[in-house]
């Protein structure tokens, strides 16, 4: 049997959460050190599993797998390809940072601590699951710490934010099981056996009688079930609130992790186990995309709550990700894994950055603050890379993926292959070109508001006399910084592994046609 690494990435915190239980109230700093180190341990394990991934090869690998309900055909099965390999890397960094910037956390840190790393362990075997069974359960399991979190440490309208969000993540989340379960009970082994493994079923629906058809019945109630947690237009008015609300760890694991959860779910429950409704869906489902795309963009600047904004703006980013997923090929499948990945980390950074600045002057009307760079340089430095990142300038990570996303949909209006109806090519050549506005309108609201916050004069004197940033705080900047830095100016440390993941997606979808 394998080294069971990707247990020991997800066990880290789920122990983690266990410990710090049975450590003393009293003992603030021990409960967070031990939240700090379970998440280190995970971190390191992360960056091993995609650095050891063989591009090469391909495939799935890092296998773990043991029965654990064969009657039902339910088992433990975990793994990894190129495409969910870089999300372990993610959840591991906002997640690691997100214990970082809550080191002033003295309200129940002990519970509030716990209830973050059980959010981190879930995310974590949702991205690992190849039975879909697991993933449901730790899907599901989301969403508890999501709400007490939440309810419990969030800001003001913290009850119905959290109550929203719940409704909404939860209706989502139902809407899919149906749809899952149709596929379980319809697409049987040859032996007439169930199973909830994702490979055996992609084989059995794809050879059952009355494919297409039921493809194309089923496929919007699996995608559109798990893109509600991508925040996917109309469904997405649960987000903003729920950024608001929520203490700066959660915004960043929000709006940097969950999202990803989402977007990742519906491509790979939805368009890779149901190919053939996606070929008939996704011309429609774009258009939703780009308009999410548009609006979030476009609320995102008329906004001046930095929360809202920046939670606007992960829906806006999230809207890029679900295009290039709609595209169905290399290029948008490629851009969208980056943008996952590029957009978490850029998300993590920007609500640390409001966490840091709410948890000193309790503001977050950029009518109300100004010169910041004087008091916190550091942070003035994260906001314009995070900006910078926003807009795709290249050099950083996220011109790296709107390239190839924008690529993908004008590849997508050429072709027939994937896409045969071709009435609809013009269609998604309008798309790409309507599309690159929200780059422009993200490039205004980040200027706009880092020069208001951080380099216009001093309006308020009291500001400057606030405390400057502490060392977990520059660490947590400077590490998730670097990461754009790194993956933006050499990204074939990210994209070679997310192409050899694409690779085997595309297989499945050329083969539905």
């Amino acid at each position: 049997m394998n080294f069971p690494i990707l247990t020991l990435i997800m066990l880290a915190p789920a122990i983690g959460a266990a410990v710090i239980l049975l450590i003393p109230r009293q003992e603030a700093a021990a409960i967070k050190t031990a939240a700090a180190a379970s998440l280190a341990v995970s971190l390191l394990l992360s960056f091993l599993v995609m650095f050891g991934y063989d591009r090469v090869l391909g495939g799935y690998q890092f296998v773990e797998k043991a029965n654990w309900i064969p009657s039902l055909g339910i088992s433990y099965h975990m793994a990894v390809d190129g495409f969910s390999a870089p999300q372990l890397v993610l959840t591991a960094v906002v997640g690691f940072c997100a214990v970082l910037v809550s080191w002033k956390q003295n309200d129940r840190p002990r519970e509030y601590f716990s209830f973050l790393l059980a959010l981190v362990a879930g995310v974590f075997g949702a991205f690992m699951s190849l039975d879909i069974f697991l993933m449901l359960i730790f899907y599901e399991l989301v969403l508890f710490p999501v709400y007490v979190l939440v309810a419990g440490w969030g800001s003001k309208n913290r009850e119905y934010a959290a109550m929203k969000l719940t409704i909404y993540l939860f209706l989502g989340s139902l809407v899919s099981v149906v749809g899952i379960l149709v596929v379980y009970f319809t697409a049987t082994n040859a032996d007439g056996s169930l199973t909830f493994n994702l490979l055996e079923l992609q084989k059995n629906v794809a050879t059952m009688p009355n494919s297409v058809a039921f493809q194309q019945t089923w496929f919007p109630v699996v995608f559109i079930g798990f893109a509600v947690l991508a925040s996917i237009f109309p469904l997405h008015n649960w987000s903003p609130d729920g950024y608001a609300a929520a203490p700066t760890a959660v915004s960043m694991l929000h709006g940097g992790v969950l999202k990803a959860t989402g977007a990742y779910a519906a491509l790979r429950f939805g368009l890779q186990l149901l190919p053939e409704g996606g070929r008939m869906w996704m011309p429609i489902l774009v258009i939703f995309c780009v308009a999410g795309l548009i609006y979030a963009a476009a609320i995102a600047y008329r906004q001046t709550d930095l929360k809202y904004i920046i939670g606007f703006s992960s829906v806006s980013h999230l809207g890029l990700v679900l295009l290039g997923i709609a595209s169905m090929n290399q290029y948008g499948l490629n851009g969208a894994g980056i943008e996952l990945f590029a957009g978490g980390v850029m998300t993590g950074l920007m609500f640390s950055l409001v966490g840091m600045i709410y948890e000193r002057a309790h503001l977050r009307d950029i009518n109300d603050l100004s010169g910041l760079a004087k008091l916190m340089p550091l942070a003035a430095f994260g906001w314009v890379i995070g900006a910078l990142a926003l807009m795709g300038m290249p050099g950083l990570p996220g011109f790296v993926a709107e390239i190839q996303i924008f690529m993908g949909l004008w590849q997508a209006s050429q072709t027939t292959s994937v896409l045969n109806p071709s009435a609809l090519n013009v269609q998604f050549a309008v798309v790409a070109i309507v599309a690159v506005i929200s780059i422009v309108i993200n490039a205004a609201w980040t200027l706009r508001v880092a020069g208001r916050i951080y380099f216009s004069e001093p309006q308020n004197p009291q500001l400057l006399a606030l405390p400057r940033l502490d060392a977990l705080e520059k660490f947590a900047i400077v590490f998730m910084c670097a990461i754009l830095l790194i993956v933006g100016t050499m990204p074939n440390t990210v994209m070679g592994v997310v192409q050899s993941g694409v690779q085997s997606i595309m297989q499945t979808l050329m083969g539905a046609g």
